[in-house]
């Protein structure tokens, strides 16, 4: 595959088995698929970070949008210039891959409108919120309560048990947002950079706003206040999360390296902070 047209061609027409081989070079356009995979015969799209997709500006589209499809695998390509990365609506059991994802005006990967059983893994995002910081998250799951209205027929948004895993993030907003109406995902074993985040309501690495997560094994430095934080916006939402095992480099910052702010969550104390108190209130157990 040589340019962008011939990209989207191939996209329209795939079928299970299919293997979209981006060659190096820039791909430009913003790129969709509605088709779907199975689970022994999965749509691949492979490239290498010198396979750019380019979708030209960061002020409107998505860089790669699956629409009610599944089985799909995203690995190794670049995308760069949308206002969103990668955007998954309605999407089950695919894969966002050793990515690289960067300079998008907004998030760099949403995953949202019921998508489940997703992967996040080995991706490298940066220079997100180009258009607007506060918006420039890393990875986002699901969709605000505001925002159901039109996503979801009015209905929570349950893009459950997505897995983000392994991923080096810095981004203006949190490198993970979890979204109320969402459960059983799990973030593990991440690095997240915090050096960029636009402060104001972007003041943690993660803020856990679903339930049923666990968050294990990640490593975080710089941070304008909080490492991790959890919050109720939505009645019944925001609690049964399980913290352990995460690394917390606070450095000059004066919030606490897990913030519960939601009731009935677990915080392990194998979790390592440095800068400042471990939680802002209760004990680890």
């Amino acid at each position: 595959m040589k340019n962008g047209v011939e990209l989207q061609e191939a996209l329209n027409v795939a079928e299970p088995g299919t293997v979209v081989q981006l060659a190096p070079g820039k791909f430009d356009g913003q790129f969709l698929s509605q088709k779907s995979g199975t689970a022994d015969r999965p749509i691949f799209v492979c490239g290498t970070d010198k396979s750019i997709l380019d979708g030209g500006g960061t002020g409107e589209g998505y860089g790669f949008h699956l629409q009610d499809a599944a089985h799909w695998r995203l690995i190794g390509f670049t995308l760069q210039n949308s206002q969103k990365g990668v955007m998954f609506d309605g999407t089950g059991a695919s894969f966002v891959q050793e990515l690289t994802i960067r300079n998008t005006g907004d998030e760099a990967v949403h995953l949202r409108r019921n998508s489940t059983g997703n992967s996040v893994l080995f991706n490298t995002i940066s220079h997100t919120g180009r258009e607007n910081p506060r918006f420039g998250e890393g990875v986002y799951l699901g969709s605000s309560h505001n925002n159901w209205g039109t996503l979801t027929n009015g209905q929570p948004d349950r893009s459950d048990n997505n897995l983000v895993a392994g991923n080096k993030i810095k981004s203006t907003a949190e490198a993970v947002d979890v979204k109320e109406g969402t459960a059983g995902g799990r973030i593990a074993g991440n690095a997240f950079d915090g050096s960029e985040l636009s402060g104001g309501f972007n003041d943690s690495w993660v803020d856990v706003k679903g339930n049923g997560y666990v968050i294990e094994h990640n490593r975080g430095a710089h941070t304008n206040a909080d490492g991790f934080q959890t919050h109720e916006e939505y009645k019944g939402w925001g609690t049964r999360n399980v913290f352990r095992r995460n690394v917390i480099a606070l450095g000059d910052a004066k919030g606490v390296g897990i913030r519960l702010d939601s009731a009935g969550n677990a915080v392990a104390c194998d979790n390592r902070v440095s800068g400042g108190e471990l939680l802002n209130k209760g004990k680890c157990s």
